[in-house]
């Protein structure tokens, strides 16, 4: 079985005499769209049942507009009760893994990947080889840490712009809907210290700007920390129009500039 999380390549696999490779392939986001990465499942399963356990899991885990479903319906023969380990297998801890690849292999479980931290590690595991039960043996090759950090929170942010209303420090419904997939993305790499940096356009006087900069870090770092990411481990600084990405003299440039960064300390 095969699974890939939104920030890189993790595969899930299920081999031996039965193999369902489910995919969740990273994709680039359009301009200013969702960072959507679509799940590929994909495979041969012993009857009808399994394939919609395992559809219904990842319906759950991604929702159902990111699954693609490949999987078929064959004559293999499969351990008693597999699809239901297979199912509770397909846990929400997954999503936290990347760059790596879960491989069932008749009572064989390994889970190789990169997560945050040794905590993440260790739930993983455990989550595995609870759902699995006894008779399977799980041997964890995650590796906590590492220094794809950054890449995970642009990835994340995939170069949309967090909202705010015009001349505030108040969030737009769809900067807050962005800021939901940041804190997943914030939580998922673990202990890292990121900064929340605030930017603007060149509109207006330097001091305001300076300061509706920082307001606004500020607006999402508590944001975040209402969604669950440690206020330990977030800092907050305002540039103002100091360090544009685009230029001034048109509305698209202004809007461009007008950005909250994410940077890994």
């Amino acid at each position: 079985m095969r699974h890939v999380s939104r920030r890189s390549n993790v595969q899930l696999r299920l081999a031996a005499v039965l193999l369902l490779p489910l995919l969740l392939a990273a994709t680039p986001a359009l301009a200013r769209g969702p960072a959507v990465a679509p799940v590929i499942a994909a495979g041969t399963v012993p009857d009808e049942a399994t394939r919609a356990a395992v559809l219904a899991r990842l319906h759950e885990l991604y929702g159902s507009a990111r699954v693609v479903d490949r999987i078929e319906v064959g004559a293999v023969v499969a351990p008693a009760n597999w699809g239901e380990r297979v199912a509770g297998m397909l846990d929400p801890a997954l999503t936290g893994v990347s760059g790596g690849e879960l491989v069932i292999e008749g009572s064989s479980v390994r889970i190789t990947g990169q997560v945050g931290n040794e905590a993440r590690r260790q739930q993983v595991a455990s989550v595995l080889a609870t759902a699995a039960g006894p008779g399977y043996q799980v041997r964890n090759g995650l590796q906590a840490g590492g220094g794809d950090s950054q890449a995970v929170l642009d990835q994340a942010l995939a170069d949309r712009i967090i909202e705010f209303r015009s001349g505030s420090a108040e969030l737009t419904a769809g900067g807050r809907a962005i800021l939901d997939e940041m804190a997943a993305a914030l939580m998922e790499i673990g202990d890292q210290q990121v900064q929340v940096i605030g930017h603007t356009d060149s509109v207006g006087s330097r001091q305001a700007n300076v300061a509706l900069s920082l307001q606004r870090a500020i607006a999402v770092k508590t944001y975040l920390e209402a969604a669950g990411v440690n206020a330990d481990h977030l800092g907050v600084q305002g540039f103002g129009p100091d360090r544009p990405v685009a230029g001034n003299d048109t509305d698209e440039g202004r809007a461009r500039n007008r950005r909250i960064e994410f940077r890994v300390l």
